[in-house]
């Protein structure tokens, strides 16, 4: 997803630097970005997050050339946990990335295989962990928790308006038979709340509640960005790609935020990067891809503080470092978790 776009903000950087030097990729899937990045900048080390088992043996069989020689390290786990990123590159001798890449959501390997319970098109059980170390599944949420549980994330994560029909068809169903398949839920909720949109399957943002509940994506996302940062070289970026109009607020609020401060990084555009109509047309996934980019000052430089002539300032005000301790290393720790 938005291939080109990532690998454009990827040579800025190395415009800017002189090199990208060390990449990181939080969500591996099947290494495509990876792998583009790797084959545009020869100097470049990537380190690779996956949570998912089956994404790991993908990238030691298909980038063993990579791996072998050093230019790749992959790393089951999930992207919350950078420290892990940082004893990585603390084993090369390095201290940050220059560019930082986190593509979320579910790959297209996770939805095209029914085992994995992704899909409502695919009969499978019902699954949807994207790790399969941990324990909570969708059958376990369908089947045991409350009703209100089930509506509130049915409208917070699914921002289903109404869920309570569906609901209450669930908590009936399953005092009788338990759910055990995709499509025995997917049928439940085209039963009950019917076909409102050509093309769009009413199961949709009920199947997309339960997988970011069982994976904690929104929670993760807000864990992640703050520890990102800190990883960041002065003129390097960070790039999130979302699929989610959650996730992506908790993005776009985040880079904001840090943007107001104005002594840390600014972010690239204003608006989101969307896919081109040939991206959507040749791989219809695309279509909600958001991609939102932040750079971190150079050491010295802020931006001038914002006014009614801001428009016409045509060089960027340079300062004294700010006060801000990016050697903090803890990356994990004390941190308050926001949600």
């Amino acid at each position: 997803m938005l291939l080109s776009e990532v690998r454009e903000q990827a040579k800025e950087v190395a415009l800017e630097l002189g090199q990208v030097a060390y990449g990181f990729d939080g969500t591996f899937g099947r290494g495509g970005h990876t792998k583009a990045l790797l084959n545009d900048h020869p100097s470049l080390r990537m380190i690779a997050f996956d949570q998912d088992a089956e994404a790991i043996q993908f990238g030691q069989t298909q980038f063993l050339g990579d791996v072998d020689c050093g230019r790749l390290q992959l790393i089951r786990g999930n992207f919350e946990n950078l420290e892990m990123a940082r004893a990585a590159l603390a084993q090369n001798g390095a201290t940050n990335f220059d560019f930082m890449l986190f593509d979320l959501g579910v790959s297209s390997p996770q939805l095209d295989v029914a085992s994995r319970g992704f899909s409502f098109y695919n009969d499978g059980p019902l699954d949807m962990r994207m790790d399969d170390r941990t324990e909570l599944t969708a059958a376990k949420i369908v089947n045991e928790w409350a009703e209100q549980d089930l509506a509130r994330i049915f409208i917070e994560h699914g921002e289903v308006e109404f869920p309570f029909k569906v609901v209450r068809a669930i908590v009936q169903d399953r005092e009788k038979t338990q759910f055990e398949t995709t499509q025995q839920l997917a049928g439940l909720i085209e039963r009950v709340d019917g076909w409102t949109k050509k093309g769009f399957h009413p199961a949709t943002q009920y199947f997309m509640a339960l997988r970011m509940e069982i994976n904690r994506e929104t929670d993760v996302v807000a864990q992640m960005l703050p520890k990102a940062l800190k990883l960041l070289s002065p003129g390097g970026r960070l790039a999130v790609i979302t699929f989610h109009s959650l996730e992506d607020r908790i993005v776009k609020n985040f880079f904001r935020e840090r943007d107001a401060e104005a002594t840390f990084g600014e972010t690239v555009k204003r608006k989101a990067i969307q896919p081109s109509d040939e991206e959507v047309a040749r791989n219809p996934r695309s279509r909600s891809a958001k991609l939102r980019v932040f750079r971190r000052y150079q050491d010295g430089e802020s931006k001038r503080p914002k006014n009614k002539y801001a428009h016409l300032a045509k060089t960027r005000h340079l300062s004294p470092p700010p006060d801000y301790d990016l050697a903090d290393d803890d990356l994990g720790g004390d941190e308050e978790e926001t949600s």
